[in-house]
C-alpha cells in the first residue's frame, strides 16, 4: 500500500445554531469573541468546547483523567475513606506523594493567616494530568510504606524530601489512558511523562456578524416580599449574551494515536468513534441553568484524508447573511458545501478516501460526499474506510 493510500486524518466539521447563551465567558465574564473577516462574531475557545468533549469522552469510555496540583489531596483522602487512616497520618503521607516527584512544589497558605502555610498540604507548581487510576496506585504505594511515613517528618517546606521511592512515583504519573492517550499531556519536569496529543480542536466562532446583548435581571428578596416592608428587588446586575451559529472543527490525527496506543486495532477504533461522537454531542455548560441552550449540531461533515488536515473556517471569512425569510443555518449550509466544492477542485480529491456529511437539512449538498441518515451511520462509514486504509481492521 503506498504512503498516499494510507489513512492519517479524520476531519470532522460541525454547524451548531446555539440560541441565546454564554457559552464561554472571559475574565470579565463578557461573551467571547474574535474579529474575523472585519466583522466582529461571537467565539467560544478551543479549550472550553475541547473540556466539554473531553467530559463526554469520558463517560463514553468509562475512564477518566485527572488534572491537579493537589495530588496528594486526594491521595490524602483515599487512605481515609478506604483504608481508615488518622487524617494526620493520611495527610502526611498525601504530602509525601506530592513532594517524591521531580515537579517542584509549594506549601498551601494557612486560610485564618496566609502568612503561614500548612504541613503536608502540598501543591505541585505544575499540574499533574494523570488516570484516576494513578490515584490508586499513589495510595497503594503509601500503605506499602506505611511505617516509614510514620517515622517521617511533616513536609513543611519545598526543599524537604519525601520519604516515598522517587522513581516508583514517577513512573505512576507516566501512566496514560485512552483519555491521554487522545488529548495528550504536558509534564515537562517528569522524564518522558509527555504525550503528544492526536488530536486538534479549533476555535468556534460564528459563521455570520453578532452582536453582543445585555441583559437586565434583578432577584427578589423573599423576605422583603413577604413583609412588604420595602419595594424594589434584593439584587441587581447585568450579564452578556449572545446567539447564532457556530462553525465548529477539529482534526483526528490516527498515525499519532495509533503511537500513542500501541495496541490493537479495535482499542483504536473505540477512541476514535467516542472522540467523533463526543464533539458532534457535547455542549459547553456556562449559564446553561439560565439559558438551557441544548440544541445539536444542524449538519456534521466528515472527511478521511492522507494528506493534510483541511479547516472551512475560510468559507466564512466573508460572513454569511440571513436567509430572506431570516436564519443563518441554511446559508451557512450552502457556504460550507459551496468551499468545500470549490477546495476539492483546486486540491484535486486523490487524498480523500471517504467523504460523508448528515444534517437535518433534505436537499442534496454537493462538495460534501456521501449523505447518511443518522450520525451513527456516518461515523461506522467514515471509521471503516480509515482504519482499512490505516493498515488495521475494522473489527
Amino acid at each position: 500500500m503506498s504512503t498516499a493510500a494510507l489513512a492519517r486524518f479524520i476531519d470532522i466539521h460541525v454547524l451548531q445554531p446555539v440560541p441565546f447563551a454564554n457559552l464561554n465567558r472571559d475574565d470579565t465574564n463578557s461573551v467571547k469573541t474574535v474579529q474575523y473577516g472585519n466583522t466582529l462574531r461571537t467565539r467560544v475557545s478551543s479549550q472550553s468546547w475541547k473540556r466539554a468533549v473531553r467530559t463526554a469522552f469520558e463517560e463514553h469510555i468509562g475512564d477518566a483523567a485527572l488534572r491537579t496540583r493537589r495530588i496528594g489531596e486526594r491521595v490524602t483522602k483515599l487512605l481515609v475513606t478506604r483504608d481508615g487512616w488518622p487524617r494526620e497520618l493520611a495527610e502526611r503521607a498525601g504530602g509525601h506523594v506530592a513532594a517524591a516527584s521531580s515537579i517542584k512544589f509549594e506549601l498551601a497558605k494557612d486560610p485564618k493567616d496566609p502568612k503561614q502555610t500548612v504541613p503536608n498540604k502540598v501543591l505541585t507548581n505544575a499540574m499533574v494530568y494523570v488516570p484516576e487510576s494513578a490515584v490508586t496506585e499513589l495510595a497503594d504505594l503509601a500503605v506499602e510504606h506505611r511505617e516509614a511515613l510514620q517515622s517521617a517528618k511533616d513536609i513543611k517546606k519545598p526543599a524537604d524530601k519525601s520519604a516515598l521511592p522517587k522513581e516508583r512515583v514517577e513512573a505512576i504519573l507516566r501512566s496514560r489512558n485512552g483519555v491521554i492517550n487522545l488529548f495528550g499531556r504536558m509534564l515537562a519536569e517528569v522524564d518522558e511523562a509527555g504525550v503528544d496529543g492526536a488530536v486538534q480542536v479549533a476555535h468556534a466562532l460564528t459563521t455570520h456578524m453578532t452582536d453582543v446583548e445585555l441583559d437586565y435581571f434583578s432577584a427578589v428578596d423573599d423576605v422583603t416580599d413577604a413583609w412588604a416592608d420595602s419595594t424594589g428587588s434584593g439584587h441587581m446586575g447585568h450579564a452578556e449574551f449572545s446567539a447564532g451559529t457556530f462553525y465548529r472543527y477539529a482534526t483526528l490525527d490516527l498515525r499519532d494515536l495509533a503511537r500513542n496506543l500501541e495496541g490493537t486495532g479495535s482499542e483504536l477504533r473505540e477512541l476514535a468513534h467516542a472522540f467523533l461522537h463526543a464533539f458532534i454531542m457535547s455542549l459547553p455548560q456556562a449559564k446553561k441553568n439560565s439559558t438551557a441552550p441544548h440544541t445539536i449540531p444542524d449538519l456534521v461533515h466528515i472527511a478521511v484524508r492522507s494528506d493534510r488536515p483541511l479547516s472551512y473556517a475560510a468559507a466564512f471569512e466573508r460572513p454569511v447573511t440571513a436567509a430572506p425569510e431570516g436564519g443563518y443555518a441554511a446559508p451557512s449550509r450552502d457556504a460550507l458545501a459551496a468551499y468545500a466544492r470549490a477546495a476539492n477542485t483546486m486540491l484535486g480529491t486523490r487524498n480523500i478516501l471517504a467523504s460523508g456529511w448528515t444534517s437535518l437539512e433534505t436537499k442534496t449538498l454537493d462538495g460534501l460526499g456521501t449523505r447518511h441518515d443518522a450520525f451513527d451511520d456516518l461515523l461506522t462509514t467514515s471509521l471503516d474506510v480509515a482504519l482499512t486504509h490505516q493498515g488495521g481492521t475494522t473489527a
